[in-house]
């Protein structure tokens, strides 16, 4: 969440840049938050002063008592109980005030930085590159040349799956219901594939790879800011409170909740591949058609915990992971920065990757790579000591897909289908042990 800090002094870029979020009634959520800190600090002034004085009266009393001025020393002693009364209140006030303060403060979002575009929509977005060209900005489709192995009737992923028997979205159906779907043979052996793949390259980037839990408790929501932003979008334990992950984002980023750290362990680098789920509420029509938007997926995904000077640095070298990626499975891509309007609730700026499906003739999304500022850090209270003045500040936390699978293999399918079946990727060869599906 934003600091108060910020919110005081800055208190103007905070709404210009929340009305840059499109979030309703920017001004009025600010004046609101800022009505409130000023009950509890003056709450806080009044019970200190209070309490310097009853100290004050009461070292007084001791010495009445002995000079034999008891009716003076019990005046004091009224006078100090009552006090004591007051101060209870003035205890209630602050807690209230402190606990309508976070609530408020946890449903505003993240204010974007000042390179983030303007734009209400997706259809807002920029994108400034392609594997193909460099963009300038207003190119939104890209050039590259197509496969020419690629038949004239491109079949859609979803009966490329049919065809070879690599996924079965019935049985998916049959077993829980729709959006998750069976990977059968060569289907199966291409999701380790590539789960091992993006491990890999993550490892020789120098991250360090978890294996957490994919059920999280309440805190571990609130932490990362899914809660209460995203309830509606989780499924939820409701015996246990307990939430399934969307992405690994939650457990990782959440392992540094209530954490000090030294400045010489920044950057952390980490890296986990879990299945992920989304209730995806409201979804329906062609976007949702096989592997397009499943409510159980596999995702490997990127974590950094650094220091505030260091962040835009580490953003780079995310993004050029993830393209590198996208370069090594040989598939047509882009990369858009996205508008205040389209970035999510908890971001501070945001790139996504898209890769081209072949046979829908549609950009899919596979990859948003994401800087939160200390916006993360504050509602975790992760933090860093400083080495020259031992101080504590607030880290700033990164995450981004490297990479989400299903439109991954959509795209495989699709691109790569040919007269005599489905060409892999030579850098997936090695771990598929198959050159073609047929």
């Amino acid at each position: 969440m934003l600091t108060l800090k910020l919110i005081t002094e800055e208190t103007d870029r905070v709404i210009c840049g929340l009305e840059k979020k499109h979030f309703k009634n920017a001004k009025e959520a600010i004046d609101e938050v800022l009505a409130v800190d000023k009950r509890r600090r003056e709450a806080q002034q009044k019970l200190d002063a209070n309490l310097s004085e009853a100290k004050k009266m009461a070292a007084q009393i001791g010495g009445l008592m002995k000079e034999g001025k008891r009716e003076e020393a019990d005046a004091i002693k009224e006078t100090v109980a009552k006090m004591k009364e007051s101060n209870k209140q003035l205890e209630e006030t602050m807690n209230e005030a402190q606990e309508e303060l976070t609530r408020l403060l946890c449903q505003i979002p993240n204010i974007p930085y000042d390179e983030v575009p303007e734009g209400a929509t997706a259809e807002d977005n920029h994108v400034v590159k392609s594997n193909q060209k460099e963009c300038d900005g207003t190119d939104t489709v890209g050039n590259w040349t197509a496969n020419p192995e690629i038949p004239t009737a491109k079949l859609p992923h979803w009966e490329l799956a049919k065809k070879y028997n690599l996924i079965d979205f019935d049985l998916g159906v049959k077993i829980t219901g729709a959006g998750f779907p069976v990977y059968i043979g060569k289907g199966a052996r291409l999701q380790r594939a590539l789960i091992n793949f993006f491990l890999d390259e993550a490892r020789k980037s120098g991250y360090t790879e978890i294996m957490p839990p994919t059920v999280v408790n309440t805190a571990s929501g609130y932490g990362t800011g899914q809660l209460p932003d995203k309830e509606g979008q989780m499924y939820h334990c409701e015996v246990d409170d307990f939430y399934l992950i969307p992405t690994a984002e939650v457990p990782v980023t959440n392992i540094y909740r209530d954490v000090i750290l030294d400045e010489a362990q920044l950057p952390i680098k980490n890296c986990a591949y879990t299945e992920c789920f989304r209730r995806e509420a409201g979804s329906y029509g062609k976007d949702v058609r096989g592997l397009n938007r499943l409510h159980e997926f596999s995702k490997i995904e990127i974590v950094r915990i650094d220091k505030p000077e260091h962040s835009k640095e580490s953003h780079k070298e995310m993004l050029e992971h993830v393209e590198g990626l996208l370069k090594k499975l040989e598939l047509p891509y882009r990369i858009l920065l996205l508008c205040g309007g389209d970035q999510s609730f908890t971001s501070s700026i945001c790139y996504d990757f898209e890769v081209y499906s072949e046979a829908q003739k549609r950009w899919l999304e596979v990859s948003s790579v994401s800087n939160f500022d200390t916006y993360q850090a504050n509602r975790l209270k992760c933090r860093y000591r400083r080495a020259d003045n031992k101080k504590t500040e607030l880290c700033h936390t990164l995450n981004g897909s490297a990479l989400a699978l299903p439109r991954i293999v959509a795209a495989l399918l699709e691109n790569n289908q040919t007269e005599n079946g489905i060409k892999i990727p030579a850098a997936l060869v090695p771990y598929t042990g198959f050159d073609m599906i047929d």
